[in-house]
């Protein structure tokens, strides 16, 4: 494999700096959801541990940098879970953590933001507003700017999430991740094809943002002007440049999937694996339903990446819980 920004080594240290908690999360086969997808499916739960989601993976190695080097301050931009986690590592740490999000952001993850201690600022456009704040806060304060998927921690971080299943499934072909800013695509994708390069690696994306997708197929960067996707985890308009370097010797294929795809696709995590989720979290399971024939008689790994949610939002997405015993 051609190299990436990426190391294996540095990937494998990283669990050693990764508070236990976000490690090692489970990783089992969900036969219930099987007879709706026509093929085998694993799931990876990422949103088993106190921030619910992978991110804190990444944040875990990025405080850990910082207190080592006696860093006191740190600012993010943040759709609402990389904030939740580095508010989380850094406060364990004695790092002063400030979140710069919009305000159209979920409501659920910017009070969970401010309630693990962190700052937070909102500005009134969307993430890559949020993006250009807070580095214009890093450079004003002179503190460091924690920019999810471009450094390099905050994909080895995610990479380890590739360990755990290459670890302990060696007899899956099909690895679904979720495609934003890509640092767990780029992460787990460099450990597939280092430790097993017979795994297909699949990203999948919002139909409704497509930036990452259309600049993985064309080899350039394309950016868009807006987006349109409940998938507010992965709605990122610009891609980085290094990413996408990264993401075009990783990935097999990139697909992008419709917004009734995904919201599908929670329906049946909720119904057949009684899993709330968020949508970002769903696409995995969106992308095997709008093209079963490609995954029959595979077995498929979706890797399950969030749960932060407004329960309000959720209700109206995927309709009233199911009645126990129904």
């Amino acid at each position: 494999m051609q190299e990436t920004r990426l190391d294996t080594a540095r990937i494998r240290a990283a669990r050693r700096v990764i508070d236990p908690v976000f490690l090692d999360t489970p990783l089992y086969r969900c036969e219930a959801l099987e007879p709706g997808l026509g093929c085998t499916v694993s799931i990876k739960l990422e949103t088993a541990n106190p921030v619910r989601s992978f991110k804190a993976r990444g944040t875990e190695v990025v405080a850990s940098l910082l207190a080592d080097k006696g860093s006191r301050a740190v600012v993010c931009a943040s759709a609402g879970n990389l904030g939740q986690a580095l508010a989380w590592s850094g406060r364990g740490r004695g790092l002063d953590v400030t979140v710069v999000a919009s305000r159209f952001a979920t409501r659920a993850k910017l009070d969970r933001i401010r309630a693990l201690g962190a700052g937070l600022e909102l500005v009134d456009g969307d993430h890559e507003m949020a993006r250009e704040r807070a580095a214009a806060i890093a450079r004003y304060d002179g503190i460091r700017l924690v920019e999810d998927s471009l450094d390099i921690e905050t994909c080895e971080g995610a990479a380890t999430i590739g360990l755990e299943l290459v670890d302990t499934t060696p007899s899956f072909d099909t690895v679904l991740i979720a495609l934003g800013g890509g640092a767990l695509a780029t992460g787990v994708g460099h450990v597939a094809k280092a430790l097993a390069p017979g795994v297909e690696v699949i990203c999948v994306q919002p139909l409704g943002a497509p930036a990452m997708t259309h600049s993985w197929r064309g080899r350039r960067v394309v950016t868009t002007d807006s987006t349109h996707t409940i998938a507010d985890g992965v709605a990122g308009r610009h891609p980085i440049p290094a990413v996408l370097d990264d993401l075009l010797l990783v990935a097999d294929d990139a697909v992008l999937v419709q917004e009734a795809s995904i919201i599908a696709g929670m329906r049946m995590l909720l119904d057949h694996a009684g899993l709330v989720v968020e949508p970002s979290a769903a696409l995995g399971i969106a992308a095997i339903l709008e093209d079963r024939d490609r995954f029959a008689d595979r077995h498929v790994v979706t890797i399950v990446c969030g749960s932060n949610v407004d329960v309000d939002a959720y209700h109206g997405w995927v309709g009233a819980a199911p009645v126990l015993g129904s």
